[in-house]
């Protein structure tokens, strides 16, 4: 099975219907039926949870929705050699270079990402999610 790291800006997409939420909804919903498997980063659901909480000032509703999303995407640790290793990345975004590294030491075949040109220097492919459906 196929095994896809979703950024946070898909999940975003999806959850605040921005614009190609209908292709972050099909990506997740792949996932949730176990035709990927999905994949997120330990740090992504942290960030989630910010945005949730300082937008709906709600947080259970946050909770509810990040235990949603924990149960359809296993989260990849980030640890201290992920966060040493990303500072050699060829991705100049910290962040990105997380999300590349940890995902290296995963096995995840790609990154599905609405910035795919922040994944540029990526050593794993990243495509937008309309990409992804035609490979």
């Amino acid at each position: 099975m196929t095994k896809i790291l979703v950024d946070l800006n898909i999940i975003l997409d999806f959850l605040n219907k921005r614009n190609y939420h209908q292709e972050a909804a099909d990506l997740i919903n792949r996932c949730a039926k176990h035709e990927l498997s999905g994949f997120m980063c330990a740090h992504e659901v942290t960030t989630l949870s910010y945005f949730l909480v300082k937008e709906d000032k709600d947080r259970i509703k946050a909770r509810t929705t990040i235990t949603a999303l924990m149960d359809i995407f296993t989260v990849i640790p980030v640890d201290e050699a992920v966060l040493r290793d990303s500072l050699l990345s060829p991705i100049a975004d910290y962040e990105d270079a997380v999300i590349e590294v940890s995902s290296m030491k995963a096995g995840i075949d790609c990154i599905i990402s609405r910035n795919i040109a922040d994944f540029k220097r990526s050593r794993i492919p990243a495509y937008t999610p309309e990409q992804f459906v035609l490979l």
